[in-house]
């Protein structure tokens, strides 16, 4: 399996970011990592390894973004404003520096945009927000509206609010979400959702369901058995849904 390790200075998030690209050819995968995870973690968790086949046949080319979530979503240091500035930041890497690195490497117009985990809000958020870009989304063990307390997992944002939190959580704007245009464009997207009926967020992955039926917006929720938020069924549903 052809593989390639990236590094380069992020003039975004004005700190160096590295990646990893699986593959050669095939529909172009951006796969976002779980929570605080790094580029490598699907690697090394033998996910990359269930989609060999795939990625060796030219089907897919993988490429693994590492994350900045311990300098936004999970700083504790610093107040709610700048972790969702943190965050916008991690979006124009990916849409500035990443996807047009992507493009360069591999001309196939579908682009999927994956994650596992907070990996998934990171996919399903990017996706729902530039529908043109992307031709597939798949969201596994995600959470949509991290402002949302369940069990252990808090408020993301401790209590904060302003226009950029609620247009970088799927569950809150895509509610209110009228145009036509936008609406259609969404629509054109391929949406998979896998949860487990155990899962803390199972909630969550109903509720946009619910918001994306409203719409007249097609997509797909799995719900799986047990708490499916775990490696070993990530590498089972990706070999399913990529």
């Amino acid at each position: 399996m052809k593989r390639e390790y990236h590094k380069w200075y992020s003039h975004s998030l004005k700190k160096e970011m590295e990646l990893l690209v699986f593959g050669y050819a095939g529909a172009k995968v951006l796969f976002f990592p779980p929570r605080m995870g790094r580029f490598y973690d699907y690697e090394n968790w033998k996910i990359i390894a269930a989609l060999a086949q795939k990625i060796t046949n030219g089907e897919l080319q993988i490429f693994c973004v590492d994350s900045v979530d311990l300098e936004s979503f999970y700083n504790s240091f610093k107040d709610p404003g700048y972790r969702i500035y943190r965050h916008i930041q991690y979006e124009n890497y990916v849409l500035e520096e990443v996807l047009p690195f992507a493009n360069l490497k591999n001309s196939n117009a579908n682009v999927v945009s994956a994650g596992c985990s907070l990996g998934a809000y990171h996919a399903v958020n990017i996706a729902m927000r530039h529908p043109t870009l992307f031709s597939k989304v798949v969201g596994m063990s995600g959470r949509y509206d991290l402002t949302k307390s369940k069990g252990s997992f808090k408020d993301l944002l401790s209590g904060f609010h302003n226009e950029f939190v609620y247009f970088n959580m799927p569950n809150q704007y895509l509610k209110n979400l009228n145009d036509p245009h936008l609406i259609s464009q969404l629509s054109k997207m391929d949406i998979i959702l896998a949860i487990g009926k155990e899962d803390s967020f199972l909630e969550s992955n109903y509720k946009l369901s619910n918001i994306l039926q409203e719409k007249g917006i097609p997509h797909h929720l799995f719900q799986w058995q047990e708490e499916a938020h775990k490696a070993y069924y990530w590498r089972t549903m990706v070999d399913i849904y990529f």
